[in-house]
């Protein structure tokens, strides 16, 4: 969804009304400890009943629902730096914990009935996808570590932490996309079953929480006080403004398309242009 004054979240609003605005707040809200059977309380209300922070949940909310979403330097201000760092290792928790284990379930009684081979390809490919996942949470909670001592104290946020592993988790999303097509293309159609479409979905939601996820490290935790481009992200821009697809792009680059898409979301964050006649004169004067 793209965001304007009028569509983003408000304490004033009611909870059941915005879960219904964007149904993959459902799976979010446990890691702030809100439970459904809100009736029609408002967020306010809440999140005061449930002890949780009203402007860092709106702005958690509106970053997982609105693509374009950006917190101004007033929202950032009002924010401490532990509660978005709880929040990052709660949606871990949730991945290796729950989300997971849940596709797990699903990739097990589809390789059962995909056959011995068939079977054991997909069960090898998921299992070293949740040993990747792990590793790359255990690197995350290190940092985090390192970061909440640097808090402690009193030394400013570093956005050295958003270069060092933010764009890491664009291979963990290439691989959810791989495994779709896997399933979509190699699968044989007599599998076609309610466990294979749950798996689909399960790999979908995954990847747009993973992407939110990168973007709250990189909005909320080490935000960026320049609009400078990335060498990367310039390469993108370049090829874009000369007319090229998402798929052209990755092609002349040796990148997946999931990646390029993920910079050109930058782009269009650090620049403010949206259209690829607009970022066309901005490459040419950037020259």
């Amino acid at each position: 969804m793209i965001a304007n004054k009028h569509t983003l979240f408000t304490s004033r609003m009611k909870m059941a009304d915005m879960i219904a605005s964007n149904y993959d707040l459902i799976l979010m809200l446990p890691r702030f400890d809100i439970h459904l059977g809100f009736g029609d309380r408002t967020v306010r209300e809440v999140c005061r009943d449930n002890g949780v922070d009203e402007h860092f949940f709106l702005t958690i909310c509106n970053i997982y629902s609105f693509d374009d979403f950006r917190p101004d330097d007033d929202d950032l201000s009002r924010i401490d730096p532990r509660l978005i760092v709880e929040h990052l290792r709660a949606s871990h928790r949730y991945y290796l914990k729950e989300r997971l284990p849940h596709m797990q379930r699903h990739l097990d009684i589809l390789a059962q009935g995909a056959g011995e081979n068939s079977g054991n390809i997909l069960r090898k490919y998921f299992s070293d996808y949740r040993r990747e996942v792990g590793d790359h949470v255990r690197r995350e909670e290190k940092n985090l570590t390192m970061l909440l001592e640097e808090m402690e104290e009193g030394k400013p946020l570093s956005r050295e932490l958003s270069e060092r592993y933010v764009h890491s988790h664009d291979n963990i999303k290439d691989k959810l996309s791989d495994l779709t097509q896997i399933i979509y293309k190699y699968i044989p159609g007599d599998h076609l079953g309610e466990d294979m479409m749950e798996l689909v979905f399960d790999i979908m939601q995954l990847s747009r929480d993973i992407e939110k996820h990168a973007m709250i490290e990189e909005l909320l935790l080490a935000p960026s006080e320049d609009h400078n481009l990335s060498d990367r992200e310039a390469e993108v821009l370049t090829l874009v403004a000369q007319g090229l697809s998402s798929k052209e792009v990755a092609a002349r680059l040796n990148i997946s398309i999931n990646t390029v898409n993920t910079h050109r979301k930058s782009i269009t964050r650090k620049t403010g242009i949206k259209s690829v006649a607009g970022l066309a004169v901005y490459a040419m004067l950037k020259k």
